[in-house]
């Protein structure tokens, strides 16, 4: 085990919650180290933490523990889970947030958390992450079993994938997220650049498809009333203030504005359509 444990989480960092996690888990593994992928998840959204969540684990070494806290369901009857997938641990509320890092791992082992001698003595209906969640991280960063934390589980629970689809010419998809440069991420994923002239779309969310070639000087992006021709390779292929299209970071389609806030210009929120016309 690396005796790390990645948080992501709602919590923000004005209130306490964060720092008591962390404190419980360094009483039981004083050694153990953290990372904080972000704790500004809207709150509730399970779906944007699922994403995130997505997007970033597979850049951490074998092992690492993530604990991942949205949890809207909080003292009601959703379970709390841990697996063991692709050579990481992962801990969560069984409502989804971990089903699309299984998108791209083919087998796992889930528990439901059902072991109260790795929990906290006193269990609050409201704070689950201290109480439960921080606890178990902290035996797993500390090499303890997960097979000892709980029951087997066959399945978790799944949300519904973000809206894609293909047509013959056409690729619809939808807003996943807009980040705090006012970039537009769409669920148009996940795209490999193979030359300048050339791109491939692997349909991350759309598993009845096959590959999709995209030539990019000759895509036409449309987003709320805006149209946009090519897909560029970096903002500064646009003067500053024009509207770009471009494949980001975690190579989705992004729409941007070079040194502006392409969301409030476009006026774009979560769930907006996108279509990406082809012509290849």
């Amino acid at each position: 085990m690396t005796g790390q444990v990645v948080l992501l989480t709602d919590f923000g960092l004005e209130d306490l919650y964060v720092g008591v996690m962390k404190g419980v888990m360094r009483r039981i593994m004083p050694t153990v180290t953290f990372v904080d992928i972000t704790h500004s998840i809207s709150p509730q959204s399970v779906r944007e933490a699922a994403l995130t969540l997505m997007n970033t684990y597979h850049y951490f070494a074998e092992d690492t523990v993530f604990l991942v806290v949205v949890d809207p369901g909080v003292g009601t009857q959703r379970r709390p889970i841990a697996l063991k997938a692709g050579g990481y641990y992962f801990v969560a509320p069984d409502n989804g947030v971990l089903s699309y890092v299984m998108r791209g791992i083919d087998t796992y082992e889930a528990y439901e958390l059902n072991k109260s001698d790795y929990w906290l003595d006193d269990i609050s209906n409201t704070f689950h992450g201290r109480d439960i969640f921080a606890p178990i991280s902290a035996h797993l960063a500390n090499n303890t079993s997960i097979a000892l934390l709980g029951d087997p589980l066959a399945q978790i629970a799944q949300l519904p994938p973000p809206d894609l689809s293909i047509e013959k010419d056409k690729i619809n998809g939808e807003v996943i997220h807009i980040d705090r440069f006012g970039n537009i991420v769409t669920s148009i994923g996940q795209i490999e650049i193979i030359s300048p002239e050339r791109l491939t779309l692997s349909p991350l969310f759309d598993s009845n498809s096959e590959s999709v070639p995209i030539v990019p000087s000759k895509a036409i992006i449309k987003i709320h009333g805006k149209t946009i021709h090519t897909i560029n390779r970096a903002y500064d292929e646009v003067q500053r203030g024009q509207t770009v299209a471009l494949i980001g970071s975690s190579n989705f389609l992004e729409i941007s504005v070079n040194q502006g806030n392409a969301a409030k210009r476009l006026d774009v929120a979560i769930g907006d359509r996108v279509e990406l016309l082809i012509h290849a």
